[in-house]
């Protein structure tokens, strides 16, 4: 009685824990890894739809991203491979649209400025002609937030420098991306 019990527990113990597909952790997002091919991405989203973008008309792509949908027409993620065509070339950033992909703290495209800073130390902002462009150095993060949402001093200039008190805390985020490194 005890030999099977101890067994069941020893297989269960043992069993792999499933991946969160939406978990943002270091070097991960959902099923990715820095180091997962696209070549990998078919079986990955299997369920899924990928979106390559197409060669214009003259036959010359405009762009290498990959448009991650999920099966009911929601657009997940676009993924941005490293440059290359060698079958076994990785993921260089990834533009996390749906809310869903977080952090372990919640971090995510639908959070607030100042649920982001009492989260994470904010690396550097960059100005932009519509945006403030924030960087999470220890994620590997980059968010944008409208200009919009910020002072009348920064709305109209690119070259005034945003200063971390100056943002709103009730300022939403715009677009958030991942780099990856290359290893």
């Amino acid at each position: 009685m005890i030999v099977p019990l101890l067994v069941l527990i020893a297989v269960y113990s043992c069993k792999k824990k499933e991946q969160d597909p939406f978990a943002i952790s270091k070097n991960r997002i959902g099923l990715l890894t820095s180091t997962t091919p696209v070549k990998a991405l078919d079986s990955i989203y299997a369920l899924d739809s990928i979106v390559r973008l197409e060669a214009n008309d003259k036959g010359i792509r405009t762009s290498n991203e990959i448009e991650i949908y999920s099966k009911r027409g929601t657009k997940l993620l676009i993924l941005e491979p490293r440059a290359g065509i060698a079958a076994d070339v990785t993921i260089k950033r990834i533009q996390l649209v749906d809310p869903r992909f977080k952090t372990e703290t919640g971090f995510s495209v639908a959070s607030t400025f100042a649920e982001v800073k009492a989260q994470y130390p904010i690396s550097k902002i960059n100005n932009t002609l519509s945006t403030a462009v924030i960087f999470i150095d220890s994620i590997g993060a980059y968010f944008t937030i409208d200009k919009e949402e910020l002072p009348d001093e920064f709305k109209y200039s690119a070259d005034a420098k945003i200063e971390l008190d100056r943002i709103p805390d009730a300022a939403t985020i715009k677009h958030l991306w991942i780099q990856w490194e290359e290893e």
